[in-house]
């Protein structure tokens, strides 16, 4: 084998994943193990020098890895989370300042149809305009059954992963130029659900439909919008979803037999954000370690 050459199986662990149990949302450093946000590893280009992004659920997960890799990248990243998760937010702002970036926290819950038109105006305020636009923030849990899942659950499932969704792109349409970029964070429950996750699969795959129907109204004002479809990505929101005992198993189903690593999909998001890709919109990218969508 050439030594240029990584095994994506052995690349991260394909180890099972201990059993452990957080409530929603879930904290990064009480999970076991570490994931990787690309920290050590992410380099940067200049590929979205002098943008301006704001990323839901920047802090852990998914959302921190695009913040480094944003940054370092040559992006201001500003972070929507909840104040519960400020630990986590503080950790992924060192990483964009040190990447000599900006930083802004931006807390709160963006069940609160204000609280996201004021993220939007938050973020112009703080960089004088939004280029990128990352809808990635979600909530789930694991449902025993149809008729085990709460309203009220159901409708913070509903508002995290959609309502919002809609709220942050009508406030931050209207302030975008052309060349900018939306990217939605889909998931391959949107096109193979499991029953265990049924809200959280129909929120995933109305998305996808969000996506293609926005990249359709944009596309004649050069704002492009695409999704990144991830499979199973060991962040906060998995022990947090209340898998116990199905954990140790999370994501030895794929082709590549492992979970992904957040890291992972830094360089999908990096993608559609940049010029590279600018004859590509209402696509959905799969990182999935190899299950087709």
């Amino acid at each position: 084998m050439h030594d240029h050459l990584v095994d994506p199986t052995t690349k991260h662990t394909a180890e099972p994943f201990p059993r452990q149990e957080q409530l929603p949302p879930g904290m990064t450093p009480r999970m076991t193990p570490q994931p990787d946000h690309g920290e050590y590893s992410y380099r940067g280009s200049g590929r979205l020098a002098g943008r301006r992004a704001l990323i839901t659920g920047g802090d852990s997960g998914i959302g921190r890895a695009v913040a480094i890799a944003f940054a370092r990248e040559g992006a201001d990243v500003a972070i929507s989370y909840l104040p519960s998760e400020q630990e986590d937010a503080d950790e992924t702002a060192y990483w964009v300042r040190d990447a000599e970036q900006q930083a802004e926290l931006l807390p709160g819950d963006l069940v609160d149809e204000q609280h996201c038109a004021d993220l939007v105006q938050q973020t112009c305020d703080a960089f004088g305009g939004i280029d990128l636009l990352v809808l990635n923030a979600a909530h789930q849990r694991d449902r025993g059954g149809i008729d085990e899942v709460p309203t009220d659950d159901f409708d913070e499932v509903m508002r995290v992963n959609l309502y919002s969704s809609v709220f942050l792109a009508r406030a931050a349409v209207p302030r975008m130029d052309a060349g900018s970029s939306i990217i939605t964070t889909s998931s391959i429950q949107g096109f193979d659900p499991s029953s265990r996750l049924v809200d959280y699969a129909m929120t995933k795959a109305a998305l996808v439909a969000f996506t293609k129907a926005l990249a359709g109204e944009l596309g004649p004002r050069g704002i492009r919008v695409n999704s990144v479809a991830p499979g199973p990505i060991w962040t906060p929101l998995i022990p947090a979803t209340g898998w116990p005992d199905t954990l140790p198993r999370f994501g030895q189903d794929t082709p590549l037999g492992r979970a992904g690593q957040p890291a992972e999909l830094a360089g999908a998001y990096v993608y559609l954000a940049s010029d590279d890709a600018s004859f590509t919109s209402g696509a959905i990218l799969p990182v999935t370690g190899g299950t087709p969508i």
